[in-house]
């Protein structure tokens, strides 16, 4: 598909994960031997941070800024495109065989990666990926 590269913020229409924002991490325009369709590797939030304001402390930052990931196949028309980009790179992270396999471990790194990104959102340079960062870690308001 066209819209849908790796890098590109998406918002999930169906399934569990309905209403959750999500990276693209691979596309497979043509499908697979056993996915006949064109679906998408994604990693996303299920679980976003929680506001963080200058008055609290380290600790209770910490512990409002953890992130819940979800690792998933999902076919194109259950994915809904936004204008989004962010740039994370999880393709060598997220290898196909480790999701079909133990995703608990790829679970824990996505985790580890994406809590650093949502705490050092101000080092980012380029204004464009820095909004498309804050939009991914912010709830979806509907």
């Amino acid at each position: 598909m066209g819209v849908i590269k790796s890098g590109k913020v998406v918002l999930v229409l169906s399934g569990r994960f309905a209403g959750k924002k999500a990276v693209v991490v691979r596309t497979f325009d043509d499908g697979t031997s056993d996915k006949k369709f064109g679906h998408a590797l994604i990693a996303g939030v299920d679980r976003a941070p929680r506001k963080v304001t200058k008055s609290m402390s380290k600790a209770k930052i910490a512990k409002r800024s953890k992130v819940k990931p979800f690792l998933k196949y999902v076919n194109f028309t259950h994915l809904m495109p936004t204008r989004y980009s962010v740039d994370m790179d999880l393709k060598k992270m997220v290898d196909e065989n480790d999701v079909k396999e133990d995703s608990t471990q790829v679970k824990k790194d996505l985790k580890k990666v994406f809590e650093e990104r949502y705490l050092n959102q101000k080092d980012l340079k380029n204004e464009k990926k820095a909004t498309g960062n804050s939009y991914f870690f912010s709830r979806l308001r509907f």
